[in-house]
């Protein structure tokens, strides 16, 4: 083994020390070198299996190009060189399809252009990147199922701007979080016929060198690689590959609402949910007793770097007329680096989650800090019907001032006001300040969630 060649990576998507923390080695490998050369020959012998059906090229050309093109046999240090000098590896990439071809070379690349090579080698890529998603979401939805399912009735507290505000539970925290991957898969599935489609219209996007066989051809070439057929040309019209990258930024804005909650969670003064514990992971070089939340963290640097490449592709749909200058090539970084982020993302997701450590007793401790005012509105709701809104409002705040300032708890702040005693026993006044019993509809709510989940299939 060539220890240097390590070494040479730049970024922490190729790092052999980074990259499985922000990547997967399955999504690394849609998006490789060699898979994307692979994705340009693949292409191009579709298009000549496509023009020998429509009878533009002999059938016997496409069958030798499909035949004698043979990707493992490339120069490919002559491939990059000659890329460096045109800009764009089609032409390099057909030069040596043409040479491995012999006669039929002539008609290798035939009608084409280098956009509509590159483009739909990108879209086998966008979907074979897809199927990878989807299966990671599906995982990830079932798992988020499970533990809403197991934490339906655990009560703890309900945090608005970060205080304690009413009593939630666990399962309805994690419910929300299931709908939003709900709705996730739902919009995958609804993008995919808008972008698995193909690109074939030649230099300005007219097919005009194929004369009335242009969508023909057009049509064949989709069919042979199993994509749709694009309405109109979309060399500058980008908004399928934007997208994309686009719901891959509310795919990890929701994962990084997810670890900012399951951080702070995990934050010692709440110590409610842990992740996974395995030797070693989150450890300190300094502080054996810390155990920081590593997936959380990636996850929310995931989310900000796709957040800044779904900006990077609105950015590169304003392309001048019927060719870019420039905004394409932006792409090439956005679309390749946020498949791998979102997956990175997804796979830290399903580790953290899928063995996420639940502390109820810890939950329900944290409950009780606020001495039952986290209730008030309970309390006071309760204490409505016997005495008037405004006296109930008016009687709570004043037991509630009493707490904070002399301690106690509501409860017994609440029995000590004669107005109460007199007119509601003291089983009455626990009931109505025990934060279990003001859950509103959570649970049910959590009901919801899962039969939506569960037709959504």
């Amino acid at each position: 083994m060539d220890r240097s060649a390590p070494l040479a990576a730049t970024t922490v998507f190729d790092s052999f020390l980074f990259r499985d923390a922000f990547g997967t080695p399955r999504m690394r490998a849609v998006f490789s070198d060699h898979a994307l050369i692979s994705c340009y020959v693949e292409v191009e012998i579709a298009l000549a299996k496509a023009e020998a059906r429509c009878g533009v090229i002999p059938q016997q050309a496409a069958e030798d190009i499909a035949r004698l093109t043979d990707v493992a046999a490339f120069d490919l240090d002559l491939l990059r060189q000659e890329t460096d000098i045109v800009g764009y590896p089609i032409l390099p990439l057909v030069h040596q399809m043409v040479k491995q071809c012999g006669d039929a070379g002539r008609y290798v690349h035939w009608g084409a252009t280098t956009q509509d090579i590159m483009d739909t080698a990108v879209i086998l890529q966008v979907r074979a990147g897809l199927e990878i998603i989807e299966a990671d979401i599906a995982e990830l939805r079932r798992i988020l199922a499970d533990l809403s399912r197991r934490y339906r009735d655990t009560p703890m507290a309900g945090r608005t701007h970060l205080q304690q505000a009413l009593p939630v539970t666990f399962g309805y925290k994690t419910a929300i979080w299931l709908a939003m991957f709900d709705r996730h898969a739902e919009r995958l599935a609804q993008l995919k016929p808008r972008v698995l489609v193909g690109e074939f219209a030649g230099a300005a996007g007219t097919l005009a060198s194929l004369g009335d066989k242009g969508f023909e051809v057009q049509a064949a070439l989709c069919e042979e690689l199993g994509l749709g057929v694009p309405v109109s040309t979309w060399h500058v019209a980008r908004d399928g590959l934007a997208e994309v990258v686009n719901f891959f930024g509310l795919v990890t804005g929701s994962l990084g609402k997810i670890a900012l909650d399951i951080m702070i969670m995990a934050s010692t003064e709440f110590a409610e949910v842990y992740e996974p514990f395995v030797k070693g992971r989150g450890a300190s070089s300094t502080m054996p007793q810390k155990r920081n939340p590593i997936s959380s963290e990636l996850m929310l640097a995931a989310c900000k770097g796709v957040r800044q490449h779904a900006g990077l592709m609105l950015d590169a749909m304003v392309q001048d007329f019927e060719r870019a200058t420039g905004p394409w090539h932006a792409e090439w970084m956005a679309i390749p680096e946020s498949f791998v982020l979102t997956a990175g993302a997804l796979h830290q997701a399903k580790f953290a989650l899928g063995g996420l450590i639940v502390d109820e007793k810890r939950m329900a401790d944290n409950l009780d800090i606020s001495r039952g005012l986290i209730v008030a509105e309970a309390v006071m709701m309760g204490l409505a019907p016997q005495i008037g809104r405004q006296q109930a409002h008016d009687v709570v705040y004043d037991a509630c001032r009493v707490v904070n300032e002399k301690g106690g708890t509501l409860a017994d702040a609440l029995a000590a006001n004669p107005e109460v005693a007199g007119r509601i026993d003291r089983a009455t006044i626990d009931r109505l300040t025990s934060p279990r019993n003001y859950l509103g509809l959570a649970p049910a709510m959590v009901d919801r969630v899962l039969d939506a989940d569960k037709r959504r299939g």
